[in-house]
């Protein structure tokens, strides 16, 4: 009984951001934290005695779940008609936007191949950050089999390190079972799409995180405290995701 307060405070944080990004249309966002905060309110149900409590709960999940169905009609009727257009403006200093955070609501247990379009995995910075992304793909719940890269060619000077960071990540991904196809052009777009219909494009691609102040500065280990540039992030939905 002593957790119920707890559960009861996290389950109520959850739902509110749940509510927040609704209002502002982010739906498929706002699903994912309706669904946590239902479930956290289910677990309080389940711990409460007092009855009047049990029926304050049912009904505040009851709501909650109408809503959310609402949503996930909405959001299919939107990917039936190829309409989907969701808008996530990140501002200059904005924490909390990691790879995790951002991409979570659109990686689904049915996905197994990503495109990768971003002509700046060159440096080294941007090297940590595409293998940060692959990483948070083999943490996510879904099953990725096969992860494609299209990126420019870095420098004369510097292209041996480019070519030796993605051939290393190319082993270390096929040593879990996934594979890595890099291929080379000359080209500005930037777009992220999933074998699940969904296409992620960020105005800056994966490179958005602002370099730490140090390597014992907050942020440095946790993208989800490194502080961010401004960008536009345009998530949209398509019944057939085109391939290479």
């Amino acid at each position: 009984m002593a957790q119920v307060p707890g559960m009861e405070t996290s389950a109520i944080s959850v739902l509110k951001r749940a509510v927040e990004l609704d209002q502002t249309s982010r739906f498929q966002e706002s699903l994912v934290c309706y669904q946590e905060g239902i479930q956290l309110l289910m677990d309080v149900l389940k711990a409460v005695k007092d009855d009047s409590k049990k029926v304050h709960y049912r009904q505040k999940i009851k709501g909650y779940m109408e809503r959310a169905e609402q949503i996930k009609v909405h959001v299919n009727q939107l990917k039936e008609e190829g309409k989907y257009h969701e808008q996530i403006r990140i501002a200059e200093d904005a924490t909390g936007y990691s790879y995790e955070s951002l991409f979570r609501p659109y990686i689904t247990g049915s996905l197994t191949e990503v495109w990768v379009e971003d002509p700046y995995i060159r440096h080294v910075h941007q090297l940590y950050n595409f293998l940060r992304f692959c990483e948070m793909l083999l943490k996510a719940s879904c099953k990725v089999k096969r992860i494609h890269l299209l990126t420019s060619q870095d420098e004369a000077d510097n292209s041996s390190q480019q070519t030796n960071a993605l051939s290393e990540l190319h082993q270390s991904l096929q040593s879990q079972g996934v594979g890595l196809d890099i291929h080379y052009s000359t080209f500005h777009d930037r777009e992220i799409r999933l074998d699940n219909g969904w296409i992620i494009k960020i105005g800056r691609g994966l490179d958005y995180f602002k370099k730490p102040k140090g390597r014992f500065s907050i942020g440095y280990c946790d993208y989800d405290l490194r502080q961010c540039q401004e960008t536009t992030v345009d998530i949209f939905h398509s019944k057939h995701t085109k391939t290479q």
